[in-house]
């Protein structure tokens, strides 16, 4: 078995998703990690084509009933997460953190290049066209209460899986890693089967780069404990 299939082997899938995967999908594992060149489509963003598709009709869908769906973040490479990193662990280190301190701050909510979602081009980062945007657009508690995404929120909730499209990082206490991102949409039928071949990858020499900030305290260990609390920290409906 390979040294990181144990993972997926060893976890349980609490209920089942109403999405049929794609089995006939074999994606480059290059593609999985943000390498290589993906097949991309769509107008300020970049996702595969069937999940743009999906997007496109419940964007139309949204609009009818006055929300108006805007991707901030789509498809991200291994150099674009890698830069992301990079900044926030200067940024941390700048406050006076450790290594080990800035990375945990880090993934909150960041992960490590070649581990991401947004490398697969099937998952967004949305909020409504609408309201005016002001300062951190991604903050949980302007998609709730009286912030200016709570309609957004809402009428995601209720009508997002028709299209496809379902919550990674939901609000329940008892999933394991990034906290609770109610921007954040993963496309299912595609997200998937390439999250299943994806954990199956030997992940040694694929991800860590000798200019990745506080990769010299991350070792293989740290990477099949990663992979298992925060990639697979997700919706069990996605798994």
């Amino acid at each position: 078995m390979n040294r990181l299939e144990f993972i997926h082997t060893g976890l349980a899938i609490v209920g089942l998703s109403h999405f049929e995967p794609d089995k006939s999908m074999n994606t480059d594992p290059q593609l999985l990690i943000g390498k290589g060149s993906p097949k991309l489509v769509g107008k300020n963003y970049a996702l595969l084509a069937e999940a743009d598709k999906a997007f496109q009709e419940m964007s139309a869908a949204a609009q009818k009933q006055g929300v108006a769906l805007k991707v901030v973040s789509s498809y991200r490479s291994f150099e674009k997460q890698k830069s992301i990193w990079n900044r926030k662990f200067l940024r941390f280190k700048s406050q006076g953190m450790s290594d080990r301190a800035a990375v945990a701050k880090i993934i909150e909510y960041s992960t490590l290049p070649g581990t991401s979602r947004h490398h697969w081009g099937t998952d967004i980062d949305i909020i409504d066209a609408g309201p005016a945007e002001e300062d951190d657009v991604l903050l949980a508690q302007k998609f709730h209460g009286n912030g200016p995404y709570n309609s957004l929120r809402e009428w995601m909730e209720i009508y997002a899986q028709d299209y496809g499209f379902l919550l990674p990082y939901t609000k329940d206490e008892n999933r394991s890693g990034f906290k609770y991102e109610p921007w954040h949409y993963s496309y299912a039928p595609k997200s998937i089967p390439m999250l299943r071949q994806y954990i199956k990858l030997d992940q040694e020499g694929l991800i860590f780069s000798t200019d990745l900030k506080g990769g010299s305290g991350l070792d293989q260990e740290f990477l099949t404990s990663y992979i298992k609390s925060h990639v697979m920290g997700i919706n069990p409906s996605l798994l």
